[in-house]
């Protein structure tokens, strides 16, 4: 269900529209959806010192979100596999909006935990569904690069998001922010509904391939490929969470930086991480496609030696020039991490397996924000990034064990090429 009725043949132009088109709109929900999120570890320090919360407590605000969110990642893909994606992009983008401003109006720790938990429900249902939108609406020889240029935009919005942020802070106050981005999520669902276009026929974007009536969630379950690529998420997707988290509060507490200069030196890296992810899949794409591990693995351990040179650096510039580094790094090996599940899935259960993917990368969300935090409070920061560089090696370990090919990669009993 959700795919589009036969319609009389389609352009070339016509197709490449349509997914163009797609693309475009997604990735401005993803920059919303990262700055929503992003937003929070901007505030954390402002709303720590309003409520009095310790650093582990800031730290739960961001992992009961990621907590419900990784909950909420299969639910959302079942629902996008049956239903289709344009209704349920809606559902949670006005749902996540509604709770992004329900954030201004919290009163105290509790509160916001129970806020930002329904805030990760309505975020939870967006990846399943954006990538039905993707599969429903691309060829699948472009379907790898569509999905990596919308992933991109992840990084795109963690990057402006604190640039947005910082002055709005300080303009509004914390309270007011929540307001102002709530609304212009609910702009860009407006812009949604209206202009995405219809899902290609089903002999365009592969949906008439697949006839098992038994493909389904358990299929997808039961894949050894799916879990192995859940895991690899895991651990290299803890180094964002991890970063995006704690480095404002700790450019602020440690480095005495203003709040408008974190943002500038919060931002640079994801904004360099979103050239990355783009250039990576170019990259993956063109050399490497068949060679996964030997693309992902020298990048990650390049990237766990950037991040011990982060921690040696004896100033907040030169902390900020090697984290950079280090995300760059990262964002290169992104599609060769989340490349191979999204070409070899079937349209058909695309939105599930990949929200399997998915909860790998999640439950990186819910560890690293209250985990970082605890080894702040117990010991330093330097132990807390000390953490990244375990997980982020931890990963290139994981890279040892993926199916580097399509026909690898195995779906229960079945292969698909």
């Amino acid at each position: 269900m959700g795919l589009a009725e036969d319609t009389p043949a389609l352009a070339p132009a016509q197709i490449r529209r349509t997914a163009t088109v797609t693309v475009g709109l997604l990735m401005g929900v993803w920059v919303i959806d990262y700055v929503d999120r992003v937003m929070m570890a901007v505030a954390l320090p402002f709303i720590g010192e309003d409520f009095a919360l310790t650093k582990t407590e800031q730290g739960w605000l961001i992992t009961a979100f990621s907590l419900v969110y990784l909950l909420c990642q299969i639910p959302g893909g079942i629902l996008a596999d049956r239903f289709g994606a344009r209704r349920q992009l809606m559902v949670s983008l006005l749902l996540w909006s509604v709770f992004t401003a329900l954030t201004g109006i919290a009163w105290g720790l509790a509160s916001l935990l129970v806020i930002r938990a329904l805030f990760g429900v309505g975020q939870g249902l967006f990846p399943g569904a954006s990538f039905k939108a993707i599969a429903e609406r691309t060829t699948p020889a472009v379907r790898a690069t569509a999905a990596g240029a919308m992933l991109a935009s992840n990084q795109l919005g963690a990057g402006v998001a604190p640039l947005i942020v910082a002055p709005l802070i300080l303009a509004l106050g914390w309270r007011h922010t929540f307001w102002v981005t709530a609304a212009a999520g609910v702009a860009i669902g407006v812009l949604l509904w209206k202009l995405l276009p219809r899902a290609l026929p089903a002999h365009l974007n592969g949906s008439d391939i697949v006839h098992d009536k038994g493909l389904g969630l358990g299929t997808v379950m039961r894949s050894p490929s799916v879990w192995k690529f859940a895991a690899l998420f895991c651990a290299t997707n803890m180094l964002g969470y991890g970063l995006i988290t704690w480095v404002p509060s700790y450019l602020l507490e440690e480095r005495g930086i203003s709040l408008i200069n974190t943002g500038v030196m919060s931002a640079i890296p994801g904004l360099v991480m979103c050239a990355t992810v783009f250039l990576g899949g170019w990259l993956f794409d063109r050399f490497f496609h068949d060679r996964a591990r030997l693309y992902v693995i020298p990048l990650l351990l390049v990237t766990a030696v950037l991040l011990v040179l982060m921690l040696m650096a004896d100033s907040a510039v030169g902390f900020t020039v090697y984290q950079t580094l280090a995300m760059g790094v990262a964002g290169l090996s992104s599609m060769g991490i989340l490349g191979m599940p999204v070409r070899a899935l079937p349209p058909a259960v695309i939105g599930s397996g990949m929200s399997v993917v998915n909860v790998g990368g999640q439950i990186a969300g819910v560890l690293a924000p209250v985990l970082m935090g605890f080894l702040v409070d117990k010991f330093s920061y330097n132990a807390a990034f000390g953490l990244l560089i375990a997980t982020t090696i931890l990963g290139a370990l994981i890279a040892l064990i993926v199916p580097q090919r399509p026909e690898q990669f195995s779906l229960g009993t079945k292969e698909f090429a």
